[in-house]
């Protein structure tokens, strides 16, 4: 699947202020600094579309955007803030979990990871949570082009086993780089194959 266009449709805190045209959401989430803007930037060829910035936890509203006129993606919140206020943190985990847990049209939750290092316990914790709540996810490995080929295939492979340990079978997974493009058709496909199901479901 190509994205040949992408437009800003609303920024909301609750279900009720969501865009009025319905279409299938697929959402992306991940904790602050691990590139989620720079990748919706790069699937949807527009540099300037989600706000890219060094300061981590600049999204604080839910951001809907309308590709191809089909479906939207949505940027959402981080997760794990190390500096924000008790209240703050509350009261973006619970933007999160409203949208989570009560949109009807989210069809799919794209987790990115940080392909360098472990799955450390935000992270974990935030999949436990997903999983508890049957939401269906998928992971993105991010910044793949920070580590050698070999280094990558291996730390990879290592949080694949993480994830195994508590799992029964793998979530659909995706490594991605802002960077070089990688990930990209793959990413793209996988959604485009989803929306393909959707089509065919009663």
């Amino acid at each position: 699947m190509k994205i040949t266009e992408a437009l800003f449709a609303g920024s909301s805190t609750r279900i009720s202020e969501k865009p009025s045209q319905k279409f299938p959401e697929f959402a992306f989430i991940g904790r602050s600094n691990v590139g989620k803007s720079s990748l919706i930037n790069m699937l949807c060829n527009n540099r300037k579309l989600a706000m890219t910035s060094s300061t981590p936890g600049k999204t604080r509203l839910v951001n809907h955007f309308l590709v191809n006129r089909q479906w939207y993606l949505v940027d959402l919140p981080g997760y794990g803030y190390a500096k924000m206020s008790m209240s703050g943190k509350q009261k973006l985990a619970q933007i999160i979990r409203n949208f989570i847990n009560l949109s009807p049209e989210l069809v799919m939750l794209f987790v990115l990871i940080d392909s360098r290092h472990d799955i450390g316990k935000t992270d974990m914790d935030f999949l436990f949570e997903l999983g508890e709540s049957r939401i269906p996810f998928a992971i993105i490995f991010t910044k793949g082009d920070k580590l050698g080929p070999v280094a990558l295939e291996r730390q990879i492979e290592k949080n694949k086993q993480m994830i195994l340990e508590h799992w029964e079978e793998l979530p659909p997974v995706f490594v991605s780089s802002s960077s070089n493009g990688m990930g990209k058709e793959e990413i793209l496909d996988y959604i485009g194959s989803v929306l393909e199901d959707l089509k065919t479901e009663p």
